[in-house]
């Protein structure tokens, strides 16, 4: 039988790293949960560069706070429910993008793809780093590979 965890959504620190409650999807929860971004890229697209930087950060550090805390609530690091990290990470990916469902789709596979395979500096972080900063910064790494395909293939023309 699988091991219940009492969550609970009306405290607000997990309602945010639950990702609103998309991190309780019984299948794929931080897939689910990267949706959960959508509302942040969407409110600001057009906004100037340094203000999505700002909030990424904000993002960042918020998560830091909230995704621990909740590990500390069921005792496990980075349960699959968590997925703040995921919202922070394709916001990242996101930036400076000229949004369309075309460049979200082709952001939200990059992402996921280095949030899932983890390459090279990003599994090392993520293997080294406990508690909140190891929960979010590896997310974070992956989006920032992630904006920097994004960017290229705008660059190159192939995406618009």
């Amino acid at each position: 039988m699988a091991k219940q965890y009492n969550f609970n959504l009306k405290k607000p620190h997990q309602f945010f790293a639950l990702g609103f409650g998309l991190g309780l999807a019984k299948k794929a929860p931080g897939t689910v949960g990267t949706f959960a971004a959508l509302p942040f890229i969407f409110l600001t697209q057009g906004t100037p560069i340094w203000l999505q930087c700002l909030l990424a950060m904000i993002m960042t550090l918020f998560g830091i706070w909230v995704c621990g805390k909740t590990a500390d609530d069921v005792n496990v690091h980075d349960h699959p429910a968590i997925v703040w990290d995921e919202v922070a990470g394709f916001y990242i990916t996101m930036i400076g993008a000229a949004i369309s469902w075309q460049s979200l789709l082709v952001g939200f596979i990059l992402f996921r793809f280095f949030d899932i395979l983890k390459p090279g500096p990003i599994k090392w972080l993520d293997k080294r780093l406990h508690g909140g900063s190891g929960i979010m910064l590896d997310d974070v790494l992956a989006g920032i590979f992630s904006l920097i395909c994004v960017q290229a293939l705008f660059k190159t023309g192939m995406l618009i």
